[in-house]
């Protein structure tokens, strides 16, 4: 393969890959410099919510810019910031929670890895610091949120720079990496946690680190109901506090603020991004006990966490204007309609060959491929599955999002759909057709 070296001065992650150049947006579709239209299937990365060029943000962001466009979150407190707090709040899975407010997922969960960890010290037990996590999973690209990610082809090449980790299965039903049916398993993936915790010792493990519903790294799985009240239980046991990681699907992109709500689950920790903005401004939010906080108020101390743009005033009122949009527009209640006619429409897809599984909630949905359908085999990474389906899909004008290596750490191939919720029955049909058409392209190259 003969590649071209990327013209112009941006470093850009692909250096292999021709990007098109996007002008504008509008509801679900991108256009770009030479007036191709693009259905944004993936809402990027599974960001965008409310959808592109909504014009009640330009004009929020507009406003606030021309009030104050930064503040030092250690020195001033805003409007913004204390309203959106208080709206958070109000669907925060435990009642009088605080909200901390960061720029980015990865930032996010240092910052409720390092809460976790200064909690049990001003608790008095400050042997309590490991932190447990899934296998597969995906908690963002900073060094700490990396360790704590079962994301083997991003980790390998800076694995002398990261921190042991310490994973158990994730409730990961179409693979289940405990070989059992569910739900003969008995659940067997929950109760890891309580194995991996007496192996590492109660008096040394801080938190234990979870997606609710599978994002990328399982492709929208959905862990069975037994699954979180088991987790609860354990956690509570063995003092080990619980760090909900809904970057993704916060903000509604299951058809809930938070895909706790669907499992009636109330960690002691909730992160929060993405789509709490729909991507007009850089924000994410972490939700806390007030137990978390009142533990570090009664020493006299404060949280021992801070970011230059912690707190900003542009991300709080871009936040505020995307949970009023949705709100006004019902977007909750169509997002949990479209994601029903989606995922019913993409039951169709079963009958190709090299379609595993479709699962998903809301406008969250994953498409597992696979080499045979009846042994769940995976295709060789060699072959580039994913990579090369998306690319033929974005050729026809729909965009979707990649991922790989979750059937054991190397192979797997699936693609995620989170479209903006205002997505109607044309934009379904089309997704469908092109989906359609890639597969049957694909038929005679395999």
């Amino acid at each position: 393969m003969t590649y071209r070296y990327p013209q112009g001065s941006v470093f850009y992650r692909n250096l292999h890959y021709s990007y098109p150049l996007i002008t504008h947006g509008q509801g679900a579709y991108l256009f770009d410099a030479d007036g191709r239209r693009y259905l944004d299937a993936s809402g990027g990365a599974a960001v965008v919510n409310i959808g592109h060029g909504v014009r009640e943000l330009g004009e929020a962001l507009s406003i606030q810019a021309q009030k104050a466009g930064y503040l030092n979150g250690t020195q001033f407190t805003h409007a913004p910031v204390e309203a959106l707090a208080e709206q958070i709040s109000d669907f925060l899975p435990f009642p009088g929670g605080k909200v901390y407010f960061l720029t980015s997922g990865s930032e996010a969960i240092e910052a409720s890895i390092k809460l976790a960890r200064q909690y049990w010290v001003e608790m008095g037990q400050e042997s309590k610091y490991l932190v447990i996590s899934r296998k597969p999973s995906y908690h963002g690209n900073t060094l700490a949120a990396l360790s704590l990610s079962a994301r083997e082809h991003y980790k390998k090449i800076y694995q002398p720079l990261l921190s042991e980790s310490h994973t158990i299965p994730a409730p990961y039903c179409y693979r289940c990496f405990c070989h059992k049916e569910y739900p003969s398993c008995q659940i067997e993936c929950a109760y890891e946690l309580e194995k991996m915790i007496s192996t590492l010792g109660k008096q040394k493990v801080s938190a234990f680190l979870t997606e609710v519903i599978g994002g990328s790294s399982t492709g929208a799985a959905i862990p069975p109901p037994e699954y979180f009240p088991i987790i609860r239980r354990i956690c509570d046991e063995y003092e080990v506090l619980l760090i909900a990681d809904e970057i993704l699907t916060g903000a509604g992109r299951t058809g809930r603020w938070l895909a706790c709500q669907h499992f009636g689950l109330a960690p002691d920790i909730v992160v929060m991004g993405k789509g709490l903005t729909s991507g007009y401004f850089p924000l994410s939010a972490l939700g806390v006990t007030m137990e978390i906080v009142e533990s570090i108020f009664r020493k006299g101390r404060n949280f021992l966490h801070a970011q230059t743009f912690a707190h900003n005033p542009l991300g709080c009122v871009a936040a505020l204007a995307t949970l009023d949009y949705i709100k006004n527009n019902n977007l909750m209640e169509r997002c949990n309609k479209e994601g029903k006619s989606l995922f019913d429409s993409l039951q169709s897809l079963r009958d190709h060959l090299h379609v595993g599984d479709i699962r998903g909630k809301g406008l969250l949905i994953g498409i597992e491929f696979v080499l045979e359908r009846e042994s769940k085999k995976p295709f060789s990474r060699k072959k580039r599955f994913t990579e090369n389906f998306v690319v033929k899909a974005l050729d026809k004008g729909l965009v979707l999002w990649p991922n790989t290596g979750h059937a054991d750490g190397v192979n797997g191939d699936l693609v995620l759909l989170a479209p903006p919720f205002v997505i109607g029955q044309e934009e379904i049909s089309q997704i469908l057709m092109i989906l359609r058409e890639t597969l049957s392209e694909f038929d005679s190259s395999i």
